[in-house]
């Protein structure tokens, strides 16, 4: 009796061994709400690189803008400087030539009205781009200088500073979001004043804008002719950055 209660016993200890399913697990050795799980810590990592390589790209851009502004401003007064000089120069030329020649007739000392309105119109020229300049570099009063910069190009628009003018009131728009204007300011530079140093700024700043309107094959070919046109400068090492934005 005891020996068929043993073999029983047994055999029902045998029954559930083999009856009782063996855990669930995945062959890499997780389960599936483990591998969801470290699927979407992995996109979340990445995203997040990606994340502050954009945010590095926008202040390394910025830091860009600035440094051109620097820039702007020691070109702008060297030429003050220039012309300060040669305007010296030829006073002292005058004060020379009236010390050597006999006095003249009161008659012939009388200014010449021509010569006075052009010496009045170069010096109003000037102080306004000046004026101008300032409200962005000095004043920070970004509003305030984009009608003192479109009064300027409006009253001197063969100004040798106009293409200076029409890329800071491009830069100026473009910052408020105003693409449509600053697009046009920029084309003023690009095909109006084909020597100025800020044509090549401007063909970059016209492939941003292309860019901001989803015309990404514009974009790309403003890019190349900065690349074509202008290589190895400033201009074209940030349109090289942007074609290679667009190919990410």
């Amino acid at each position: 009796m005891k020996q068929s209660i043993l073999v029983a016993a047994m055999f029902f200890t045998t029954a559930s061994a083999f009856a009782a399913p063996a855990p669930v697990s995945d062959a890499s050795g997780g389960s599936n709400e483990d591998r969801i799980a470290k699927l979407e810590r992995i996109i979340k990592a990445k995203q997040q690189v990606e994340f502050d390589m954009q945010r590095r790209m926008d202040s390394l851009q910025n830091e860009v803008l600035d440094l051109r502004g620097i820039t702007e401003q020691q070109n702008y007064q060297m030429n003050q400087m220039l012309q300060r000089q040669r305007q010296l120069y030829e006073e002292i030329a005058n004060l020379t030539a009236k010390s050597s020649t006999p006095a003249a007739p009161a008659e012939s000392t009388q200014a010449d009205p021509a010569a006075v309105a052009a010496a009045s119109s170069t010096l109003g020229e000037t102080a306004s781009y000046e004026a101008a300049v300032n409200l962005v570099l000095k004043d920070r009063k970004y509003d305030d200088a984009i009608p003192a910069f479109r009064d300027f190009i409006t009253k001197y628009p063969d100004s040798s500073y106009a293409a200076n003018a029409n890329y800071w009131l491009g830069q100026l728009l473009y910052n408020k979001g105003d693409y449509s204007a600053a697009k046009q300011a920029f084309s003023t530079v690009v095909s109006k004043f084909s020597d100025s140093n800020k044509r090549g700024d401007s063909l970059v700043k016209l492939g941003m804008i292309a860019e901001k309107e989803n015309d990404t094959a514009g974009a790309r070919a403003l890019y190349n002719k900065v690349l074509s046109e202008y290589a190895d400068s400033a201009s074209a090492r940030l349109a090289q950055q942007q074609l290679s934005a667009l190919k990410g």
